[in-house]
């Protein structure tokens, strides 16, 4: 079936940053291959194949350690070819999964044993279709008994709209992509500061400060959206991720260099204990526990 985004950049750069050891790439995906792990039905975009072995590959070149590979709508709840992928990592990926609303139980300790470690909740409209928000949260309900988390995905004007129901949902909270704000109207705009007081105001919230080539207005090297990405991470040093979000599905303005996107990390982050925080820290804290816990 033909792709309609563009595909991935076929031989990205080496970053000029060198990420600390133990670096988490902490939101990129899997797509099929198509004729192993088929397409949903009713996905909105058509991706190419990316399959676990460009990705794992594309961590070595990077300089990271680790994976958290996020189910994109385009496999809709079908999660196995996220499963595929955590279960050749060796242990060095976690999984955020998509599911339905009739999920047993057993399917979700299932999930578990492969390493996922939160279920992810889309509100882009262009991407899904509406789900009443009583169902989400009784998802949320069930798999934070796993000790899961809540990976929400919205823009930036649904915010308000959407803050109740956010308050509602019990233990943490991650919010992809900075809640994809208005670069254009700048740091100062009131969705912004709204966004940066729904943070202040609730510690279970964290954010990915991740997605320049998304956001951006001018373009590469995405000087209009540092500034957002380091007003959060000096502001929660302590609750944020990044991630490439590699193959940077549903691109059709510009496909980055994943080197150079690993190039803006010390202008968001731009001290080094900051961007152990960004990169190992925190997402070993959210994703490995165990590990930090058996070290401690």
């Amino acid at each position: 079936m033909t792709p309609d985004y563009l595909p991935f950049h076929p031989t990205p750069g080496k970053p000029d940053f060198s990420v600390p050891e133990g670096a988490v790439d902490a939101h990129c995906h899997v797509f099929g291959p198509e004729a192993v792990f088929p397409f949903a039905p009713e996905r909105k975009y058509t991706p190419v194949d990316a399959p676990k072995e460009k990705l794992f590959a594309l961590r070595d070149h990077l300089g990271f350690s680790r994976n958290v590979i996020v189910q994109a709508t385009c496999h809709g709840s079908d999660n196995r070819a996220l499963v595929d992928a955590l279960a050749a990592s060796n242990g060095k990926a976690r999984g955020v999964a998509v599911v339905r609303p009739d999920v047993s139980n057993d399917e979700l300790q299932e999930l578990n044993r492969a390493g996922v470690r939160a279920v992810r909740f889309n509100f882009v409209k262009r991407l899904v279709d509406a789900t009443p928000k009583d169902i989400y949260r009784e998802i949320a309900e069930r798999v934070v008994r796993h000790g899961w988390h809540i990976v929400v995905y919205f823009e930036a004007p649904d915010l308000e709209e959407l803050k109740p129901f956010l308050l509602s949902l019990p233990g943490t909270l991650v919010v992809d992509h900075m809640g994809r704000p208005d670069v254009g109207a700048g740091t100062q705009a009131a969705s912004f500061k709204s966004f940066q007081a729904l943070m202040s105001e609730n510690e279970n919230i964290w954010v990915k400060v991740s997605c320049p080539e998304r956001l951006t207005v001018a373009g590469p090297p995405y000087d209009d959206v540092v500034p957002f990405a380091r007003t959060l991470v000096e502001a929660f040093p302590d609750r944020v991720l990044w991630g490439t979000d590699w193959p940077h599905p549903n691109m059709k303005s510009h496909m980055p260099d994943d080197g150079a996107l690993v190039d803006v990390i010390p202008r968001i982050a731009p001290t080094p204990e900051l961007q152990r925080a960004l990169l190992v820290d925190n997402p070993m804290r959210l994703y490995w526990p165990e590990e930090r816990e058996t070290c401690s």
